[in-house]
């Protein structure tokens, strides 16, 4: 692996989506991901799609998920319930910059692997844990013992209150945010309490809670509500203060428009051969077209009706900012997604065909992050990593 984080070890506990979605923005920055991983694998290893195999008579044998989000990593098989395994995880823990694990409430203790019983053998050691409610150490909640999934995460933390129809009616948001987004944030803490480390010499422990994350996501309807005493709701596409920013209906399909400052909203003007709007005391600044967002509403909506995407993508596209409402399809015909290296082909053993996996939005001139390999057939590395283990010296001691 190259890029920023080349030299840096990451022992990964993790299993789902929010703790692997973590390590792997770190493995796709350089770090060496080392996945431990129970004698049947880790849940999402059983979990599809899966591309049929070469000959036609089965399938191959890591699936869409498991492959998207654990790109780039090496596998062995530990069983922390025995003796063994426990001890073996103490060693390859002596060698490591970052342990991550999202295990349920209780567990760490259970398996006597917990930061006050891991840190002894390696004071440099960053102790990365994603949990639902967060950790006892760093604020009791009382939904501690909870256990949590993306969409409890959501509807809890406020994102379900503000995310729907117009009517009321609550929508999941569609990508699986309470995991992600704590995941990203957890990678942030990683990577501070490293730089941290190199001028201390010292680890520390990280608590990201999945409640606390996606209620920093919905920033906003905290301080609507602090300043206004309002209960924010489900407003649809539109935005609860700005306008237009919405989704139109066209001849092929949808679009989104977001024309909210003074500029763009003249140029929208223009650009709908509408200029005198522009002088419309209705329309005459933000705030009046924030009072008057249904009758602009209906304005847009006559007037998108009349074109396609393509022939609005002509009118309006960098002009405004304007975007087709695609779906994969159209992002796989995009030339900006593979221009960028975010759709990207890694190996898929046992395939006749490669996979494509979302690449690395992270850039950088000198080092670059890759989407470096696929994701780890079970135990794949578990010799090579024993023997690294045996040959390497703890962290601050090389």
């Amino acid at each position: 692996m190259t890029g920023p984080l080349e030299g840096v070890r990451v022992i990964d506990l993790t299993a789902a989506l929010a703790g692997p979605y973590c390590t792997m923005i770190l493995a796709d920055l350089g770090a060496d991901i080392i996945k431990v991983e129970p004698a049947g694998g880790e849940v999402t290893r059983r979990v599809g799609p899966y591309q049929p195999s070469a000959d036609g008579n089965g399938q191959a044998p890591l699936g869409g998920y498991f492959q998207s989000i654990n790109r780039g990593k090496r596998s062995i098989v530990l069983d922390l319930k025995t003796p063994e395994g426990h001890a073996e995880l103490l060693e390859l823990l002596r060698t490591a910059d970052v342990l991550v694990e999202n295990f349920g409430p209780g567990v760490v203790d259970r398996l006597d692997i917990s930061y006050e019983t891991v840190r002894p053998n390696n004071p440099r050691l960053i102790y990365a844990s994603l949990t639902g409610f967060g950790a006892a150490w760093s604020g009791e909640s009382p939904y501690m013992n909870w256990p949590a999934m993306d969409i409890t995460i959501q509807a809890m933390a406020g994102a379900l209150s503000i995310t729907g129809t117009e009517d009321g009616k609550p929508v999941k948001i569609g990508p699986g945010v309470g995991d992600i987004f704590p995941g990203a944030m957890l990678t942030i803490g990683i990577l501070s309490a490293l730089h941290e480390t190199e001028r201390t010499g010292l680890g520390q422990q990280i608590d990201v809670s999945m409640f606390d994350a996606i209620l920093s996501l919905c920033e906003r309807i905290v301080y609507q509500y602090s300043f206004t005493g309002q209960v924010p709701h489900p407003i649809g596409n539109t935005h609860p203060i700005l306008t237009p920013f919405d989704v139109l209906e066209v001849k092929d399909g949808w679009i989104a428009i977001a024309a909210t400052t003074q500029l763009r909203w003249e140029a929208l003007c223009r650009i709908m051969e509408r200029p005198e709007l522009i002088e419309d005391p209705r329309f005459r600044d933000e705030g009046a077209r924030g009072r008057h967002r249904p009758e602009i509403r209906r304005l847009l909506d006559d007037w998108s009706r009349e074109f396609t995407r393509s022939e609005l993508g002509e009118k309006l596209g960098g002009k405004v900012p304007f975007g087709p409402v695609n779906d994969i399809r159209d992002i796989f015909d995009d030339p900006h997604a593979w221009a960028r290296e975010m759709l990207v082909e890694i190996e898929s053993p046992g395939s006749a065909r490669k996979a494509i996996v979302a690449g690395q939005p992270i850039k950088f001139s000198r080092t670059p992050s890759k989407v470096g390999a696929r994701a780890p057939l079970l135990n794949e590395h578990a010799e090579e990593i024993r023997a690294e283990a045996g040959a390497r010296s703890p962290r601050g001691v090389r």
